[in-house]
């Protein structure tokens, strides 16, 4: 029997991940960090979906000299995708803490936001809203 366990994603900016997560809904479950290996293993979950679909987030420490190693093409892994209670609050709460909505929701059901690394994700309305604006006539931004 196969059963999934969890995505996961580099990042530069644990702290900055979490919090944007935070923004809807998904929380950090539990972490694991390796001094020998370098590395922070931070698991990120729904509320009620812990152990059964989770992100979990990869943070290399910086090397020797304090560099960070840099991740390009977040979106070509695909995307990583959620249910919202009410898509209109959850983008206007992700627009207020400064992220852009790159396919807002004109239609009441779908939009699509960028995490803090480049990583594209989705976020779909629980049942359907009305179109309401500004989301109706608000264009896309960028790629998603």
């Amino acid at each position: 029997m196969t059963r999934y366990l969890h995505t996961m994603i580099r990042v530069t900016d644990p702290d900055a991940t979490i919090a944007f997560f935070d923004l809807f809904g998904v929380r950090e479950v539990r972490r694991f960090s390796s001094e020998q290996g370098r590395f922070t293993l931070i698991f990120l979950a729904a509320e009620g979906q812990e152990g059964v679909a989770e992100v979990e987030l990869t943070y290399n420490w910086p090397g020797e000299n304090g560099s960070v190693e840099s991740y390009g093409g977040g979106r070509n892994f695909g995307h990583l995708a959620y249910r919202v209670d009410d898509i209109y609050a959850t983008c206007a709460a992700l627009m207020a803490a400064g992220h852009t909505i790159h396919r807002p929701p004109r239609d009441g059901h779908m939009a699509f936001v960028k995490s803090p690394d480049g990583i594209s994700v989705e976020l779909l309305q629980d049942g359907h809203l009305p179109p309401q604006e500004p989301w109706a006539s608000m264009p896309n931004t960028g790629s998603w």
